[in-house]
Order: structure tokens, then sequence, then C-alpha cells
């Protein structure tokens, strides 16, 4: 079948038409994504304004049809079920829940049942509970910002499903094997999302937990074994970055993986990544049901550049904001301190600007903000470069903040990919330094450029607080939806509340920053930049 990197590059494809299935015990669907970018002034949407919205493209919707409000939200309710393990065994069998906080007494050997029925706890998510994605009504197209379906702009609602513990579960604590697996690159937080899996699992009555080392990797190479997991392993791992279990990209094929689930008895698989990461688990959710295995694939978003489709946010992007302040504050002194001094800073956002353009808004230091979803010149009378000679005969200084996949128009293009699949990017910050020093060269003005790229240094951090309790209940809730009985979904902050999302609505393409937003004017406002075109 191949790697895993290969299972999921048809499904993520950001150049043009794409389409994705699913197999949700018995339910499909095939679903067809507009083009994801155009060449325009500033790169957007071809039918929706943002891509954080829906993936489903408004063309299918009649208008003309009165009830089009009524069939849409069928519709989305219906793309946005949750796979259950009671979809592929209608006959499993639900049982209490021993996941109950107002047991004081420990855990023992025998299936312990739920709480005493003479201390009722009103602790449990109701399965019909809901989370509302969206909140803002948009009166007209034109409002900065506005996610519409239609050209009246019509309010509709959508729904997804809460996250939390369920008072029924379908597999009982004694019988679970469950797996934990850190995948792609390392980035703040997954030592804390492990804690607390471990944590949770074990307050459900789970004794045999086990970590899988470096990633898919793990699955099927012989030299590396299963790592054992405790309370007392997993206590103070938080305290550091990096993760417990090793990260790497690609891996085996998805047949492998779940063979390999088979022989090792698993039956609980909470996987740690980002887009690639999940394509990888909705597969190995697929076999898994294919084979008519109970297994129950969790999910847990994580990435760095923040660009999981309808989530509020994901673990490890406000450390990195935090921490880019760092080395914007760096370059902000050497360029303050130099004589007509240009500080660059290079910032993750392979995507999408999320990272530079928060850290460009909290540091209210920079003076020109790059990211990939805005086109700009580098030379030309309106091009980067002229401004910051502005910028140098008015200020002195000057500091630029520029996301990875930034101007990656103006590199040369090569077809290399790394093992998850990913184009392997030119290097814009380098580019850009070398540039702005051969501009002023040319035009004789002395510039003293220094360039900063803190990538790695950020990646590996430890979660701030923010980040660490939104690690802490994404864990949490993560294992309360396995045993809840869902399958192939994954966990977010769906609009400051926790809901539970099929893998495949979310890794459609990457969530881009809408360049209409008032978050990207507010940006605009404080550097000051006028349009690089």
């Amino acid at each position: 079948m191949g790697t895993i990197s290969h299972v999921i590059t048809p499904n993520i494809n950001l150049h043009g038409l794409t389409t994705s299935t699913r197999c949700s015990y018995g339910y499909s669907r095939l679903q067809t994504l507009v083009p994801s970018r155009v060449t325009n002034k500033v790169r957007v949407f071809a039918e929706l304004k943002s891509q954080n919205f829906t993936p489903k493209s408004t063309k299918a919707i009649d208008f003309s049809d009165p009830d089009w409000k009524t069939k849409f939200k069928e519709d989305f309710e219906a793309r946005f079920r949750l796979p259950h393990v009671t979809d592929i065994f209608p006959d499993a069998a639900s049982m209490p829940s021993t996941f109950c906080l107002k047991m004081r007494t420990p855990m023992i050997r025998d299936f312990p049942g739920n709480c005493p029925s003479s201390d009722e706890w009103h602790g449990f998510i109701n399965d019909n509970d809901r989370v509302l994605l969206k909140t803002i009504y948009y009166s007209s197209p034109t409002s900065a910002g506005a996610e519409c379906f239609d050209p009246g702009c019509n309010w509709v609602e959508q729904w997804v499903h809460r996250a939390g513990p369920r008072e029924k579960i379908y597999f009982k604590p004694e019988e679970v094997k469950a797996a934990i697996v850190t995948c792609g690159g390392l980035c703040p937080g997954l030592n804390d999302v492990i804690r607390q899996i471990v944590i949770t699992l074990e307050i459900y009555g789970v004794t045999k937990i086990v970590g899988i080392p470096f990633g898919y990797r793990g699955f099927s190479d012989k030299e590396l074994t299963e790592v054992p997991l405790s309370r007392k392993v997993v206590q103070n791992i938080h305290l550091s970055g990096g993760s417990l279990l090793g990260v790497s990209r690609g891996g085996p094929g998805v047949g492998e993986i779940v063979d390999s689930l088979q022989e090792r008895g698993i039956n609980m698989l909470f996987v740690l990544g980002g887009n690639g990461t999940h394509a990888g688990a909705n597969a190995i959710h697929n076999e898994c049901c294919k084979r008519r295995l109970k297994v129950s694939v969790i999910g847990v978003p994580k990435t760095i550049d923040n660009d999981i489709l309808l989530m509020d946010k994901t673990f490890g992007f406000d450390t990195a904001v935090e921490e880019a302040q760092r080395a914007i504050n760096s370059a902000y002194i050497e360029a303050h301190s130099a004589y007509h001094g240009i500080g660059i800073v290079k910032l993750m956002g392979r995507s999408s600007g999320f990272i530079a353009m928060h850290a460009s808004l909290a540091s209210g230091q920079i003076d020109i903000c790059l990211i990939p979803e805005v086109a700009f010149n580098l030379h030309g009378p309106h091009g980067v470069l002229s401004h910051l000679k502005y910028l140098i005969e008015t200020k002195g200084s000057a500091v630029v903040c520029v996301a990875e996949g930034a101007g990656q128009n103006l590199l040369q293009k090569t077809n290399a990919t790394d093992a998850s699949g990913n184009v392997v990017f030119g290097d814009i910050g380098v580019y850009i330094q070398q540039e702005t020093k051969k501009y002023f060269k040319e035009i004789g003005v002395h510039a003293d450029v220094k360039y900063i790229d803190p990538t790695y240094m950020i990646r590996a951090c430890r979660a701030n607080a923010s980040d660490g309790i939104l690690c802490t209940v994404l864990g949490q809730n993560a294992v309360h939806g396995a045993f809840a009985g869902y399958s192939g979904i994954t966990v977010g902050i769906c609009n400051t509340h926790y809901a539970y999302l099929p893998i495949p609505e979310v890794i459609s393409h990457p969530r881009l920053l809408d360049p209409n937003s008032r978050m990207w004017h507010r940006c605009l406002t404080s550097t000051g930049q006028p349009d690089f075109i």
C-alpha cells in the first residue's frame, strides 16, 4: 500500500480540485472541493471567503430552493456525524461509565461499575449536546471577514458534537490496551497531551498503556519497542519540551500498521499530529472498520502553525507566538542599535501566516509582516525593499517578520518532498536577507542587516500556561471520546468550547488566514505597511 505519506498525499492538494472519501462504518461520502487558490492581489478562495468555514462547495446549493437552508443543515449534520462502534457492531453492549470523580475509593481490579446510585453525579455529557460552530451574523458579504453561504449572507446554524465524558461506555477498562503515537515535527505541549491521556485512562481503570516510539515508524521498525506508560512514568514529563515518545515523519503502509495493532492487541489508538498525521489516522480507522476490528482511533490536532480547519486554535500556537517575541525583540534591539539597522525574523507557517501575524501584533515592533496568503513584490517602486528604504530614511531602522511559506513564488521551485509528502520550501528568510543587502549596496546606502531564524528553538520549548491548559483538556477529551465508542474523530476547541469532529472534515486542506479578516487588518494597522504590489 505504500507509506503513510503515500496514502495521504492524494487527499491534500492545495492547487486544484481534490477529493476525499471516508469509511464511517458503512457511511461514506464523496466530497469535492473548489480550487483553493486564485492568482490575484490577495490569494483568496474561489467560492468561500475563508477555508476555516466549511469545505463543501457552495455550487452544490440551489439557492432558488426555498428549503435550501434546511437541506444544508441536514447535509451538514450527516457530514459531521461521528463514526461509532455500533455502526459496525450493532449489538455492541454499553456499560455504565467508570469515570466518576465522586468515587473516592481506589479502583479495584474487577470492573468497578459507575458511581454509587445514591450519589447521583451530573458530570456527564449528553450525546445530543452540541456546540455552535459560528457566532457572528454577517449582514453583508462585504463585511470584513464575512463567511457567507449565499449572496444574501443568510445566517445558517452549524452544530458540532460537544466533547466530554459519556454516561455509557463501550470498552471495558480491563480489556483495553491503549497506545499513543506522536508524529510529524516537534511542537510545544506534546508531553502535556501524552501525560493527560495516560492519567485519564488510568482514572477509567485502564492498566495497559503503551507509547509507540518515533511516530508511525514505531509500528514497523523491529528495533523500536513499546514504551510502557503509567502515571508514575509521565508525572513530570510536561516540565520539559519535546516528546517522551519521539517523533518522525512518514512510516509504513496502513495495512502494516493495522496488522501491528492486531498483533499487539491494541484497541485504542491516540494519534497526535497535523493534517498529514490525521489523514493517516483516518486511513487506519477505515482499514479497521473494513476488517471489522473494534478499535477506536482518536486524533489530537498538533500543528504549531494553527492551520487545522474549524478550530479556534491548536496546541503549541500560543507558546510559539510568545517565544517568537524573544526573536523579534532581539531583532529590534539589533536594528535599533545599529546605523541603518534592519532586522529580519523568519517564523513558522508553511501555508498559514497565523504565527507571523499574531507575533507582529503582540510585539508592536514589526514594520513589515509577510505571510503566505498575501502576495508581495520584493523589488519595484511598491516593493518591500522600496518601503525598507523609506523606513531607513524616516525611522533609521526597520524590523521584518516573514512566515516560512511566504513569497515562495520568488524562489526557485524544486520537486523535492519530505517524508510526509510536503513540498520542501526555499528559504525565504535568507533570500530576503541577501536581496536586502544587495539592494542597499546597489543604491549606495549603508544597511546593517541581521537575520534570525528561531524555528527549532521555538518547537523545542515547554508549553506555556495557556497551551498547558489546552493540552490537558484535549488529552482528557480524547480518552472520553474513545470510551464513548467513537473512532475516526479528532478533538478541538470550537467557538471556545471543546468538540468532536470527523477527521475528514478538518484535513481536506490547511486552514488559511483570511486577508479580509479584522485580525489581518489590525496587523496592518499596527505595522503601517502598504500593499507590496
